[in-house]
């Protein structure tokens, strides 16, 4: 469908067509009608479908309509600070051609940052995108005024209730009004969402799509490694290969982000790391770097699995199998963006292959096992027992080069 089809005002169609936007995903397509018929909606959708614009192209609409006065009517709360930031640079770009203003709070900022923050939730702000618990900060000073908000979107919901925010949710929402629209999005639908979902929302529109499988254009692999075969495959998978520009790699610890990162490092490769120990303007401008492809690899844990929003990642890989199997899905969604292609690849030990079992029954698909480059050593034979699951094997019957661990002398 067209947006032109979506009765959304001119102000809004300029803004998508200077900005590349033509043809609506399929939740933008449901979701949009059933906003801008002030419904209240529990959407479900895979990471990378479009959500954002499909909550905030209505909401823009109707402030557009009635008007900017520069007061706070609209409230969305997300999981992590990378995610509010990514949808507050969304509303500016689809917004240039409107009043509307918005601001992102979230943690980690200076003194000055937390004032302007003050000034915002004080004097009025159109659309507050916030993270819940630097959100409960400045609600306890007292001087935060909700009393105009019209809409309450929740975003990434499930990973808030992962996270432990419900309590904070519904301590954000004993401040606002009880008259208003609300919105959530979730890319899965666990019982706890539905709970969530029975407490704010009224007689909502359900919409799901494509529920907890990666998009088409993922092509997926898994390597049966050792451990301390991991590092040195990325080498070979990745050295020798100017065309991939991009990389992503995904690390279950904040330990193993900086192990991965000496060790390609030690390669002449041009990698950087993300995790929750950087600071905010630090990480802008890691991400800014890898956006603009001055850095090549970025290693990171999972707080980017939800929260970059950066086209053109060429390889995804998971050097850990993940924790969570809706996690696996986020990981991988970094890749294929905007109905683009991508490989996502998981590196696979002994202790996870049970894990990695359960997430192809969450996606309904066998991920191919894919064979190591000749230069290897044989890897683990798959075995997905479950007695075996999480069983430590740190003894291993295979030759080890000490100068390139796991590969053939």
């Amino acid at each position: 469908m067209n947006f032109n089809e979506l009765n959304l005002s001119e102000t809004l169609l300029d803004a998508l067509y200077y900005m590349g936007f033509e043809e609506a995903t399929p939740i933008q397509e449901k979701a949009i009608p059933a906003i801008i018929d002030h419904k209240d909606l529990l959407a479900c959708a895979q990471t990378g479908t479009g959500k954002t614009a499909a909550f905030i192209l209505p909401v823009l609409d109707a402030l557009q309509k009635t008007g900017s006065k520069h007061k706070t009517k609209v409230l969305v709360i997300v999981p992590t600070r990378e995610l509010a930031l990514q949808i507050d640079r969304q509303i500016q770009g689809f917004s240039y051609f409107t009043h509307a203003e918005s601001i992102a709070i979230y943690g980690g900022g200076t003194g000055s940052e937390w004032d302007v923050q003050k000034k915002a939730l004080t004097t009025g702000t159109d659309i507050i995108v916030a993270t819940p618990g630097k959100l409960i900060s400045h609600l306890n000073m007292g001087y935060v005024n909700f009393k105009d908000v019209e809409y309450l979107i929740l975003d990434e919901a499930d990973r808030m209730l992962d996270m432990g925010f419900y309590e904070d949710i519904q301590k954000i929402i004993t401040y606002l009004p009880s008259k208003r629209q609300n919105l959530l999005f979730s890319a899965t639908m666990p019982p706890k969402i539905k709970q969530l979902a029975s407490r704010i929302l009224k007689n909502p529109e359900e919409i799901i799509i494509g529920l907890a499988k990666p998009a088409e254009g993922v092509l997926q692999g898994a390597y049966l490694v050792y451990e301390n075969q991991k590092t040195p495959l990325i080498n070979s998978l990745i050295t020798g290969k100017p065309e991939v520009k991009s990389i992503l790699i995904f690390s279950s610890t904040k330990k193993k982000v900086h192990d991965i990162v000496r060790g390609l490092k030690a390669k002449g490769h041009e990698v950087d790391w993300i995790s929750s120990d950087l600071e905010q303007n630090l990480r802008e401008e890691v991400l800014q770097k890898f956006h603009s492809k001055r850095t090549r690899v970025l290693v990171a844990t999972d707080v980017l699995s939800r929260g970059i929003d950066i086209k053109d990642i060429d390889i995804v890989i998971n050097y850990d199998v993940p924790g969570d199997a809706e996690d696996y899905v986020h990981r991988v969604g970094r890749t294929a963006r905007a109905a683009t292609t991508g490989l996502a690849l998981t590196l696979i030990n002994e202790d996870d292959m049970y894990k990695f079992h359960r997430i192809e029954s969450l996606i309904g698909k066998e991920v191919a096992k894919l064979k190591l480059p000749e230069t290897f050593d044989d890897g683990p034979e798959w075995k997905v027992s479950k007695k075996n699951f999480g069983k430590s094997q740190s003894k291993r019957p295979f030759k080890r080069n000490k100068k390139h661990p796991g590969k053939k002398k």
